[in-house]
């Protein structure tokens, strides 16, 4: 599995956190920005990028995920969730995470790294990570209702 990784200036130290742990857990991820710490970047750009590179991999398809930060992870789960086919959950905590990605198969995790510190975004990333779709008929026939109402737009 691919994982990509972007945030803005807010979520900048989070990231390399995360990617520092990836690379030590030999979890292979690319990284798409912000590549300095600038704190006039725009969230939008970051997001757009991993969204668009998730959302690339759907097609040919190869199974990805992304991780996606800002201060309060609303912005980028916003942006990301624009692209079709693309489910983009903002994470709370361990069991919500867990629960959305069981019933409603999020592939982009969206992290608040103002309410959120390194170790909580750890097991939260190791969750989303590790936690299989549950493939349960309700949850599919759901999925598939979001998937109408993106092609009707």
């Amino acid at each position: 599995m691919k994982i990509y990784l972007g945030a803005d200036h807010r979520g900048f130290k989070l990231k390399k956190e995360l990617k520092t742990w990836f690379l030590e857990n030999k979890i292979s991820v690319k990284d798409l920005g912000a590549f300095k710490y600038n704190p006039d970047d725009d969230y939008p750009l970051f997001a757009q990028e991993v969204a668009k590179n998730v959302g690339d991999d759907l097609k040919k398809p190869l199974e990805s995920r992304g991780i996606i930060i800002c201060g309060s992870g609303v912005g980028v789960d916003i942006v990301a969730n624009k692209f079709k086919h693309i489910r983009s959950g903002l994470a709370v905590s361990v069991e919500q995470v867990e629960e959305a990605r069981k019933d409603d198969d999020i592939n982009i995790l969206a992290i608040p790294s103002d309410f959120v510190n390194e170790e909580t975004a750890k097991k939260i990333v190791k969750i989303f990570l590790e936690t299989p779709f549950s493939k349960e008929e309700k949850k599919i026939r759901r999925l598939s209702e979001i998937d109408k109402i993106e092609n009707e737009i």
